[in-house]
């Protein structure tokens, strides 16, 4: 619950209530372009496994329907934007340098995204580029196995295993270690971006308490949990309004996606109430810090 607050509090930061200026302590990671060559291949081939695996996957979550052209689009459109859940499976690849090359290792649960999971978003997007309706189209007609849809997309289509990657330089920067995340932060981050874009569902993002705590001029902990409200259960509510409707759908009522509309509006409501009274807190909470940084001098001043 606790970590929902988090996500919505910098929703929160975002609009206004503490400058952004004063959130910011450490910059935020980029891809390392140099490292896209020495790589193209090896993600080309993650991604055509995953589009494999994930459009299997959506044909018997919906089975007895057949899967659309359309929604094999939608898979391929998203896989590789870290925003969205079909690009998860890059969370959980580490890229390790092996004497004269670099190798994506798969791990076993997901890591914090720093500039080698953005590095590995980035030759993911260089590779399908324009291609994903091609790749869509492909999959939808020809239903290939993996390696069929490998020599698609990274032979035929996009070229990027036709030739041999070159040989990292001795010089190259070592990447950062792969630091996995806790069970809790990848349910919250999954459970947010399944609440993205529902009407009145902010775009959210995932903190942890220790990168809150971490902000500059954010304050101690104390500070935290005092002045902020612990009450927020959007994605709790949302979750049961939506399953509520969809109950409501399997006992053969028509109305169910008009409920699922009016649950999730009335959410919007909800969250609209909750998220007024945690900037409040928010802005006294800051209001008083000001106050504090602006008489300490003084009273160093009465001291001398």
């Amino acid at each position: 619950m606790k970590a929902l607050l988090y996500a919505l509090l910098v929703s929160l930061l975002l609009s206004a209530c503490v400058p952004l200026s004063h959130c910011s302590n450490t910059p935020v990671a980029s891809a390392r372009k140099e490292d896209i060559p020495y790589i193209k291949c090896q993600v080309c081939e993650k991604l055509a496994k995953q589009l494999s695996h994930q459009v299997h996957k959506k044909q018997a979550e919906i089975a007895p329907n057949k899967i659309s052209e359309y929604q094999i689009i939608e898979i391929a459109e998203n896989v590789c934007n870290l925003k969205k859940a079909e690009a998860d499976w890059i969370l959980q690849i580490d890229i390790v340098e092996k004497e004269d090359r670099l190798e994506l290792l798969e791990q076993d649960s997901q890591g914090h995204c720093n500039s080698e999971c953005k590095t590995i978003e980035r030759a993911c997007q260089e590779v399908i580029g324009y291609y994903d309706t091609d790749v869509a189209e492909y999959l939808y007609k020809s239903k290939p196995d993996i390696d069929s849809t490998f020599n698609f997309l990274c032979k035929d289509l996009t070229k990027a295993c036709i030739t041999k990657p070159p040989p990292v330089p001795k010089d190259r920067p070592a990447g950062e270690p792969f630091v996995p995340k806790s069970s809790k932060e990848a349910e919250m981050e999954r459970l947010l971006k399944s609440m993205e874009g529902m009407p009145g569902a902010p775009n959210m993002k995932m903190y942890s308490r220790d990168d809150l705590m971490n902000m500059r001029n954010f304050g101690n902990e104390d500070d935290f949990d005092r002045n902020i409200d612990s009450e927020l259960l959007i994605a709790e509510e949302i979750n049961i309004l939506q399953g509520k409707a969809l109950r409501d759908k399997d006992r053969g009522k028509s109305d169910w996606k008009q409920k699922i509309t009016t649950g999730i509006a009335e959410t919007g409501m909800t969250l609209k109430k909750h998220a007024s009274r945690v900037s409040s807190r928010v802005r006294q909470w800051w209001r008083g810090k000001t106050t504090r940084t602006t008489k300490s001098p003084k009273t160093g001043k009465s001291e001398l």
